[in-house]
């Protein structure tokens, strides 16, 4: 093997590859509206919805990497939300981070036992709880918007949204390098019979899994309401748009998986991807346009990660 096919194996080439990526996608929508995109203030700007994103991305990585998904996540970031908001009413910012945290935490594992007692698709799994989520969000509200208190919002802004994401960056990133439930989140996902046969209990691991994608989205709801400080809760699916932006950082995270440093890919995926937004919108074009945009990259992304490697072993 020659030192260049090293190179491209290397974890510095997976990162320099990413970087190379928004690099492209920044210039190129910069020479084409140098007035409205991409100078400093609005780069912090496109990072800050690109962190609360990414901290859900690490939370779909658990699922995902094994296979499943979660289609519930917007209605927990709705529920969440909306629990975070009441809560700080009465315990301040204890209220605004225990309470979305707790309640994403329940939504995943009751998600995880659901999904593993039943032995149906996961997508249908989630969809169908999406509906008793999205109603007791109606429940918590009375149909109102709930609003974030001007004096609880230190999280929609540097420095504490910044030490919040990084907080969960390097605790998605613990748990999958140096734990139990990492070693065998990736082994169940190489290969689940392999796995099994070799005595991990696959279904308490997928119950873990989704339970951590629930912390995670709990997390990105305390980003989400103090960023947007308003949230509105939903009926009728309504809630599943929010499902897609965290996603295409987790398959970022997936395709980028090989090199070795699937949370950074994560993070700059979501970055890449609110370049794209944030281009489309510097240049006038409608919402239509930025839908098809996305779609087309999310398929893009899905290409990239349908060879997943086989065989892991699971130490």
């Amino acid at each position: 093997m020659s030192k260049f096919q090293k190179f491209k194996q290397s974890q510095a080439f997976g990162l320099l590859l990413l970087i190379f990526i928004a690099f492209v996608f920044w210039a190129f929508f910069k020479m084409l509206a140098p007035q409205t995109f991409g100078d400093f203030n609005k780069l912090q700007t496109y990072l800050k919805t690109a962190l609360y994103y990414a901290v859900g991305g690490c939370g779909l990585y658990f699922i995902c990497v094994m296979g499943p998904f979660d289609m519930s996540v917007g209605a927990n970031i709705v529920l969440s939300s909306v629990l975070a908001v009441n809560m700080s009413k009465q315990f301040g910012y204890a209220g605004l981070l225990i309470a979305p945290i707790v309640s994403g935490v329940l939504v995943g594992l009751l998600n995880g036992i659901v999904y593993i007692k039943l032995r149906i698709s996961s997508l249908i799994v989630t969809a169908g709880l999406s509906l008793v989520y999205e109603a007791l969000s109606i429940y918590a509200t009375n149909g109102k918007e709930a609003i974030l208190a001007t004096n609880y919002r230190a999280f929609g802004d540097y420095p504490w949204n910044l030490v919040l994401a990084l907080a969960a960056f390097f605790l998605c990133g613990f748990i999958l390098k140096y734990t139990k439930i990492g070693t065998y989140t990736y082994a169940i996902g190489s290969n689940e019979v392999v796995a099994k046969n070799m005595g991990v209990n696959v279904d308490k691991y997928k119950v873990v899994a989704f339970t951590l994608c629930g912390l995670f989205v709990g997390i990105e709801s305390i980003l989400t309401i103090s960023y947007g400080t308003s949230m509105t809760s939903a009926s009728n699916l309504a809630s599943m748009s929010r499902n897609f932006p965290p996603l295409m950082g987790t398959f970022f995270g997936l395709a980028f998986k090989k090199y070795g440093h699937p949370i950074v890919a994560i993070v700059i995926g979501e970055f890449i991807i609110e370049l794209l937004f944030e281009g489309f919108v510097a240049l006038g074009a409608p919402t239509t346009v930025q839908n098809i945009v996305t779609g087309i990259v999310l398929l893009a992304i899905v290409t990239m990660t349908i060879k997943p490697v086989k065989g892991a072993v699971v130490k």
